[in-house]
């Protein structure tokens, strides 16, 4: 019988990139024009999806409902900005996952890495218009690097232990989904497999979190009978290509150089 200790963590727990997104296809746009800003009408946290990105979201949604009942997220968890949702919605429709005991929260904790005076700037903008932060960027390098009225990659870190204790004190036992963003999904991956900013760099260097990926914890006891949450999955897309829909990899709309 597992002890009280082991129990705190839900059995599973999966984390899905928001679908593309308006700003993901303005930010190509402006890349590949060698514009320094990126022309969005909105505040980020009111960039909706595009329609690709409700069909991903849709994808998704029929994948989950594919899964046997008892596999499926009783809980949802999201970033409160728009895209991520309506991700979280058309994945709950495709999913027919809205029944009375389905949890559904936003918690602003998941929101997306906040850029300060970076926002909406190409890395040709940023070079142009804060050169002495594009170079201190260089320097500090990309994990540690707060622009100015910004955040860090540890800035987002330290809110996420904040919501594991959440998830653990509410949520143990259960089957929980969270819908976020792709900074969001690498900084848990950090924490969960207790990484250093070396092995969560490589993985970011390696491939981008692509929208609507599907990343997978399942609860497991160690070889020294402590209980946690082992990956199972990373960035799984299949969903989306069986679905025929196009797997997109694009940053947010906000750009940090390289």
């Amino acid at each position: 019988m597992l002890s009280s200790t082991e129990l705190v963590w839900p059995t599973r727990l999966w984390l899905v990139r928001h679908g593309e997104s308006a700003g993901n296809v303005a930010r190509d746009i402006a890349e590949a024009g060698g514009f320094p800003t990126i022309d969005i009408a909105e505040r980020d946290v009111d960039v909706p999806l595009s329609a690709l990105g409700e069909r991903q979201a849709g994808a998704v949604g029929r994948w989950f409902a594919s899964q046997p009942e008892s596999e499926r997220p009783g809980v949802i968890l999201t970033s409160p900005y728009v895209r991520a949702m309506q991700t979280a919605q058309h994945i709950i429709e495709g999913g027919r996952l809205g029944c009375a005991a389905l949890v559904h929260v936003a918690d602003e904790r998941l929101r997306e890495k906040e850029f300060g005076c970076l926002d909406r700037l190409t890395r040709a903008g940023i070079t142009a218009k804060f050169p002495d932060e594009a170079k201190r960027r260089a320097d500090v390098g990309k994990f540690y690097y707060r622009p100015p009225a910004g955040e860090s990659w540890c800035d987002v870190i330290l809110r996420l232990r904040s919501i594991f204790d959440t998830i653990q004190l509410q949520y143990r036992e259960e089957r929980v989904l969270i819908v976020a963003h792709q900074v969001t999904v690498l900084c848990v991956r950090y924490l969960l497999e207790r990484m250093t900013e070396a092995q969560i760099l490589a993985i970011d260097r390696e491939k981008d979190v692509a929208n609507c990926s599907v990343t997978t914890y399942d609860f497991a006891i160690d070889a020294e009978g402590r209980g946690g949450l082992n990956l199972r999955g990373y960035n799984y897309v299949t969903p989306i290509e069986d679905a025929g829909e196009p797997v997109t990899k694009q940053p947010d709309a906000v750009v940090s150089p390289r």
